[in-house]
């Protein structure tokens, strides 16, 4: 793995609410951190409500992790665009993260219980 990369399990139970319903409840939940950036918790795609979620177009590619793929979070009055992100096939380094979901703190709210 990239010596500025770690993984470990999030403790306790991890929520992601928006569009007024909570989409995804984890007690399986992994928080990645890179380098000084702030940790992202990622949640298992079996405790995510994709119907939620929308893939979209969009991809970025991190030397790291691999390709990033994009998803909308669509709910009754509106839909808030690349709100979430998964590496479907990551870098060996990092295949932890494979079949994982992690949200944008700044577009959805992801907090622990």
């Amino acid at each position: 793995m990239a010596e500025h990369i770690t993984i470990r399990n999030a403790p306790g139970t991890w929520v992601v609410r928006t569009t007024g319903a909570v989409i995804a409840e984890s007690s399986n939940a992994l928080e990645l951190t890179e380098g000084d950036l702030a940790p992202v918790i990622y949640f298992p795609r079996d405790d995510v409500a994709m119907s939620f979620l929308d893939r979209t177009e969009s991809s970025t590619t991190c030397p790291w992790k691999g390709k990033a793929s994009y998803y909308s979070v669509v709910g009754k009055s509106n839909t808030i665009a690349d709100a979430a992100w998964s590496y479907e096939e990551p870098k060996e380094a990092v295949a932890q993260i494979a079949g994982h979901i992690a949200f944008y703190g700044a577009k959805v709210t992801v907090e622990q219980l």
